[in-house]
């Protein structure tokens, strides 16, 4: 019971992006095993010790833990210790007070689940509950009824709960679980029976019915909050990876911006070693004798011959225009993320006249960036080939066969002049020349675009037109790289 409650916690952790290995789970174990559950306090130190690593870690750690652990919360482990103002008040925790009034329809008895009333009329007139959940509600303590729950939600894995709407599902499970289809069946026969004494138990059972029905899904909303929101965030994420760029509205920025760096976190420790091609098998005989003549001449160190691989230089060039800016936006956004392992990256922006924005884009915010982009490029008809033509007088002398070109663009170029023969020049002249198109192919050669001219005077042509595929041809250029 302990380890299926830890191992749930640990999920819980890991949803809240705090990194827990299997090896740190098996210490929370033992952990758990040693303090216990009996003081809360020292059990939450006592796992932020072996949980959690980082001051972000052991502040999401303390909201996790006080929101998983909130067994306490839903009701007191003891009746006595239940604060005397809070009694026979109707609400949610106190329903099964010993000091209802079933007189008052508004206290525990009337409202809040009728515990003590059951009890009551029990003793009065010598009736009492005869299923395992009327007995539960009638005479088990408060803490037995949570427990109940506890279980019953586990038995019907509500923390695998996705959207709220499906809320009032696993509060029935959960009813269901716990025995509600007996309740009901002897509810029915009590009020079909003749004696006021069964109909008085009915009402009481109905009332109780009801008001743990209540408890049941603010347990289950507790539990979506939990795990369904985390989980909620990860299908959002995973949503948002996918949709067009071209889709997204201004207030998803923020989180698309924050899947980018993540991203480009995650590729740059893929990719940050050091370059090297090591090639196995050519001895370097003069750094192996002179690296082992500390071991007088013996070879204990061989070393081999290998060959740096330099960096690659970058030039991205991305039309601003309408739709498609929200494509360069979001490269741009990339390609700086990984200054790391691509220091060599020239950005340059067009709808017709091209201009270079590199300096921009390291010196200002993104926003910032963007939007003098926008008003200094993104303005005019877009013109492909007085951006290849600009390309050729200002950057041609710069491009060499360690220069990877990068063109997002969706080629419609308003029916003027190509000037695909620059874009040749580029082809011979380049290590690469990659086309990001936001377009689906089938649209390549509909009505103005000149995909049809450009591609084969590209290396690699692509549909890019998501953060998915953005990761991709990213990865793509590093792996070339290394």
């Amino acid at each position: 019971m302990l380890d299926d409650t830890l191992i749930d916690f640990v999920k819980v952790l890991r949803n809240a992006e705090i990194k827990v290995s299997p090896s740190e789970t098996l210490d929370a174990m033992a952990c758990l095993n040693v303090v216990g559950m009996e003081d809360r306090l020292f059990l939450k130190n006592s796992l932020a010790l072996v949980l959690a690593k980082t001051p972000e870690e052991k502040e999401a750690f303390e909201d996790c833990f006080e929101r998983f652990f909130t067994i306490d919360k839903l009701l007191p482990a003891n009746d006595d210790d239940m604060p005397q103002e809070e009694a026979g008040q109707g609400d949610d925790d106190d329903e099964f007070s010993d000091d209802s009034d079933s007189s008052q329809p508004g206290k525990g008895g009337g409202q809040g689940g009728g515990g003590g009333e059951a009890q009551d009329s029990a003793t009065e007139d010598g009736l009492k509950a005869q299923s395992a959940l009327g007995k539960l509600m009638t005479a088990g303590s408060r803490t037995d009824q949570t427990i109940a729950i506890v279980e019953a939600g586990r038995a019907v894995n509500v923390n695998q709960i996705v959207v709220f709407t499906q809320k009032g599902l696993y509060t029935r499970k959960i009813m269901d679980e716990m025995g509600l289809k007996g309740l009901n069946e002897e509810i029915t026969e009590l009020k079909g029976h003749g004696g006021q004494g069964q109909k008085d138990l009915g009402k009481t059972l109905t009332r109780a019915r009801e008001s743990l029905r209540e408890r049941v899904r603010d347990y289950v909303e507790k539990q979506f909050f939990l795990h369904a929101d985390e989980f909620g965030k990860q299908l959002r994420e995973e949503l948002l990876r996918k949709v067009k760029l071209s889709n997204l509205e201004k207030r998803n920025f923020k989180d698309v911006q924050e899947i980018v760096f993540r991203m480009a976190k995650k590729l740059i420790s893929i990719h940050s070693k050091r370059r090297k091609t090591t090639k196995r098998g050519q001895l370097d005989i003069r750094k192996t004798l002179r690296h082992n003549m500390q071991y007088d001449g013996m070879f204990f160190d061989l070393k081999w011959k290998a060959s740096r691989v330099d960096r690659p230089k970058v030039m991205c060039i991305c039309d601003v225009s309408g739709s498609v800016s929200n494509y360069s936006r979001f490269l741009l956004m990339f390609l700086y993320s990984l200054a790391e392992v691509l220091p060599k990256v020239r950005s340059f922006a067009f709808s017709s006249d091209l201009g270079e924005v590199t300096q921009l884009f390291q010196n200002a915010g993104l926003e910032e960036a963007m939007a003098r982009t926008m008003r200094d490029y993104g303005n005019g008809s877009t013109d492909y080939g007085q951006m290849l033509e600009d390309f050729r007088s200002h950057c041609m002398k710069d491009v060499n066969n360690k220069t990877t070109i990068i063109i997002l663009g969706d080629a419609r170029n308003n029916y003027g002049d190509s000037k695909s023969e620059i874009l040749k020049e580029m082809y011979d002249k380049a290590k690469r020349v990659i086309w990001l198109n936001p377009e689906t192919k089938s649209n390549w050669t509909v009505g103005d675009a000149e995909m049809k001219k450009y591609a084969p005077c590209c290396h690699q042509t692509e549909v890019c037109n998501s953060l998915t595929h953005l990761e991709r041809v990213v990865g793509n250029l590093l792996r070339s790289a290394t």
